[in-house]
């Protein structure tokens, strides 16, 4: 079930909402955490109701491998090891079958000239998210920072369905203490006035910015991977059309995502904050995706020594880290390949500020900031070729466009005139405008946005409960209703 479905919008989430604050208002406390635990499960059975086992297999290994660990956090060091290493290596073995077993063995069939004879394997919808997320809870259960709870409501944990299917990563610590407070079962205006307009606007995001400028962007990623003669311009209008529809993509869903936990009360970690206002790749990762990185700096890169162990070692750890992170976007060696060339980005960025240490306090110059500003973009731009491309001839084909060998003449089959106005638009509200969080519950996530809102003073607006915002954002939704005649998943879904 998706988001931006009729199904959803007008029967899933109201009668979710509704039972939850209906059986919450009576001090039912437990069966209000199972209505909408079940709610979450049918949620996630709507897609494919034979993977409800796996998920409920996934939580019952996990929750009983926590109660080991939590049992005697300092008391039984070798048993404890076990047990950690067995539920990573449960979680991991879970999400390569899944995901990974037609990759590798394709791959290898096609380096020793065979065929394979393996079935496809449908990947199960949200493998890579709620695995991680228990990830993280064995190792936070390992280390002493997270308590175990019920089963009941760690169930609820993995499956709340505001941010079950594409994120953002949760740690354990983080939203337990949010379901266990009384506070949890009663419906709060504020709550709810602030997670609606989140999510209209991000449902605004995703039905009509999204999907509106993919219909630019899938013609010319298509015809290069046909071989079809695209010019500089043509290329250039298709890699931009795909930035832009993977940002309010992905934004849109992860405002829907806070915006619907909102209205329960819950407020979940911020993913998205305005990542193409960087003026470096660091700065890039901390905005984009911000819980998998944390995930990926936490579990991956600092155990692996971090710079704990010079710069030489620091670089390969970052090359690792990227490399995986590419890998864990999705089966295909233009996702390896992308993680690689961000792990080179950020190798270089880190190797600049040590040869330049002062050169991040001069981007504070108009100028400066401005060329650091726009050479991270077309950094990442490029990059999004490769993420985007279902092959490396196509990518190949595109980038030979983008640097000028194919012409520069302008098709307008490619590039109407409308693409052109579209791309405006959407680059006004990218890097002009403040982002829905921003703009919505800037009070919520201070925390997150400290120095990194660089909307011009003449652009900013506030939010506020009032019957002019309440149209605005009644304008969004209808807007976007009025546009789902074909319903499209969100790109973070195949992943």
């Amino acid at each position: 079930m998706l988001f931006n479905s009729y199904e959803f919008l007008f029967l899933f989430l109201p009668l979710s909402v509704a039972g939850f604050f209906l059986v919450g208002s009576r001090g039912h406390h437990r069966l209000a955490v199972a209505w909408l635990a079940g709610a979450s499960l049918f949620f996630y059975g709507w897609w494919n109701p034979a993977y409800v086992w796996l998920i409920l297999a996934s939580i019952g290994v996990n929750y009983t491998l926590g109660l080991g660990l939590g049992s005697r956090p300092s008391q039984g060091g070798l048993l404890r090891r076990f047990l950690l290493t067995l539920g990573i290596t449960f979680n991991l073995g879970l999400l390569g079958y899944y995901k990974y077993s037609n990759f590798f063995v394709d791959t290898a069939c096609s380096l020793m000239g065979g065929t394979s004879h393996l079935a496809a394997i449908t990947l199960p919808l949200a493998i890579s998210f709620f695995t991680f997320q228990q990830i993280a809870f064995l190792v936070d259960t390992y280390k002493g920072h997270a308590r175990v709870y019920d089963l009941l409501h760690y169930c609820l944990f993995v499956t709340f369905f505001p941010q079950l299917i594409a994120g953002p990563i949760v740690h354990h610590r983080e939203m337990m203490p949010q379901f266990m407070r009384r506070s949890f079962l009663r419906l709060n205006s504020e709550h709810v006035a602030i997670g609606l307009t989140l999510f209209c606007m991000g449902l605004f995001k995703k039905v009509v910015l999204a999907d509106g400028v993919a219909a630019y962007a899938t013609p010319i990623f298509h015809a290069a991977e046909q071989g079809v003669s695209l010019s500089f311009f043509d290329a250039w209008a298709g890699a931009l059309a795909y930035t832009f529809q993977l940002y309010f993509d992905f934004s849109g869903y992860c405002d829907m995502a806070l915006g619907i936990a909102r209205v329960f009360g819950i407020r979940l970690p911020l993913n998205f904050n305005s990542p193409y206002k960087a003026r470096n790749m660091i700065e890039f990762w901390r905005r984009w995706h911000m819980t998998l990185s944390r995930f990926l700096r936490d579990y991956l890169y600092i155990p692996l020594g971090g710079n704990r162990h010079g710069r030489v070692r620091r670089y390969v750890n970052l090359m690792l880290t990227m490399l995986l992170g590419g890998l864990w976007h999705g089966a295909g060696w233009t996702y390896v390949a992308w993680g690689a060339l961000h792990g080179i980005y950020l190798v270089v960025n880190h190797a600049w500020r040590t040869l330049m240490p002062t050169a991040d306090r001069h981007t504070a110059r108009w100028w400066t900031a401005g060329l650091a500003h726009g050479f991270t973009f077309v950094a990442v731009v490029v990059a999004w070729v490769l993420f985007r491309a279902e092959s490396f001839t196509g990518a190949l084909h595109l980038f030979s466009a983008m640097a000028g060998l194919k012409g520069f003449a302008l098709h307008e089959t490619f590039t109407p005139p409308s693409l052109a106005k579209m791309l405006l638009y959407l680059s006004a509200i990218v890097f002009l405008l403040p982002n829905a969080v921003e703009f919505v519950d800037r009070k919520g996530y201070q925390s997150y946005l400290q120095d990194t809102d660089r909307t011009p003073a003449w652009c900013r607006m506030h939010w506020q409960p009032s019957l002019t915002w309440m149209i605005v954002t009644c304008a969004c939704a209808l807007s976007a209703i009025y546009n789902l005649s074909e319903v499209s998943e969100f790109l973070y879904f195949n992943f």
